[in-house]
């Protein structure tokens, strides 16, 4: 990872950075406006989902290792990366009756304020596991399991997984899930019923292009103000909601592509938020092969392309649904990585980029917060 500062004013927030890649996890910190690196943290294990539980006097780090030879597991950090620790058990295990065995942790995301140390966890085949202590054990939850309409769910182009948790944090009972490829569920009871949320949707692929369920939803992000604002990009599709999932409009309109992977909102402005668009499903390679991210600042009814210090020509490197992500500080930082093994910073909400780290691994998920 290169040193240096922004162009403007350093920040002087910490910010830790967890860069999650095919063959281990790096992790980046931010100090007076400088970045540095250390890692690979679990070396030759693919690294699917990070979660920075900011609840804590220290932050928790939480990752999802893949091992070729030991299988899936999730490990935790109360030290900022430096050390790591993995439950004697296994923290996330199918029980016996589902006839099923964990794939792949694809989602850590610690809920808000309201459920302290609840932590859920989306995996591969499609289930949702719920941690009460902070993610060093969880239990599945059977009713999305068990739902009527699991056995017509069908496998996305990476498996069938739960790969996107939000939860309201003015209501711990309201949680919403991205199933790729079965599109997106709420629960409004704690997870005791869920009920399909796709109106709107489309799902091209299908011969029935406005189904009940059965949508590629890539990703999904909250607005931070209007909390029953939601961003959502689909296999093919960009939308947005205004009524906490019920309905949704698309808002492709003014994009070079509205496919892609990846969405993220701003942490505090209401109607920002920010998509990296892919050419198509199959030549997945970024737009016009133009290294940008999308920002709208009027929910989705316009969009400008941000790229001041990117790399523009001829460029090929995929950015893949977690691997987009805001910290908290003021104003926002803004980082993705690719398939190229690069990543990218900025340090004021968008308007102007660094490099932060090139040929690393496939990346495959991207997480920051502040951490001082």
């Amino acid at each position: 990872m290169a040193s240096g500062k922004t162009s403007k004013t350093p920040h002087k927030t910490d910010v830790l950075l967890a860069v999650g890649t095919r063959k281990g996890l790096f992790i980046g910190r931010r100090r007076r406006g400088d970045w540095e690196l250390s890692g690979p943290h679990f070396a030759a294990q693919a690294v699917y989902s990070i979660g920075i539980d900011t609840r804590r006097p220290t932050p928790r780090v939480l990752a999802g290792a893949d091992s070729t030879h030991w299988g899936p597991s999730v490990f935790h950090s109360d030290d900022l990366g430096e050390t790591w620790r993995e439950p004697l058990r296994p923290p996330v295990k199918y029980p016996p009756d589902t006839q099923t065995s964990l794939e792949r942790v694809w989602q850590l995301h610690p809920a808000g304020p309201a459920a302290p140390d609840v932590v859920y966890a989306g995996t591969e085949p499609g289930g949702l596991f719920r941690s009460a202590d902070g993610g060093e054990t969880f239990e599945l939850v059977r009713p999305l399991w068990d739902h009527p309409s699991r056995e017509r769910w069908e496998p996305g182009g990476g498996g069938l997984a739960v790969h996107t948790v939000i939860t309201d944090p003015r209501d711990a009972d309201a949680v919403t899930v991205a199933v790729s490829a079965a599109g997106v569920f709420r629960t409004k009871d704690g997870g005791r019923s869920w009920a399909p949320s796709n109106s709107g949707v489309k799902a091209v692929f299908l011969p029935d292009p406005a189904p009940e369920f059965g949508q590629c939803v890539h990703k999904i992000a909250q607005d931070p103000v209007n909390r029953d604002r939601l961003y959502l990009q689909n296999h093919w599709g960009v939308y947005r909601s205004d009524d906490a999932g019920a309905k949704w409009t698309d808002i492709g309109g003014g994009l070079p592509s509205d496919f892609g992977f990846a969405t993220a909102a701003h942490p505090r402005r209401a109607d920002v938020a920010y998509v990296f668009p892919i050419t198509a499903d199959i030549d997945r390679v970024p737009a016009e092969h133009r290294c940008r991210v999308y920002r709208t600042e009027d929910a989705g009814a316009s969009w400008q392309a941000l790229s001041d210090g990117l790399p523009q020509e001829d460029h090929y490197g995929t950015v893949l649904r977690d691997a987009l992500c805001v910290d908290d500080t003021d104003p926002a930082g803004v980082y993705f990585g690719n398939r190229n093994g690069e990543v990218f910073a900025s340090a004021d909400d968008g308007d102007s980029w660094q490099q932060l780290a090139s040929h690393l691994p496939d990346v495959l998920c991207v997480r920051a917060a502040a951490v001082g």
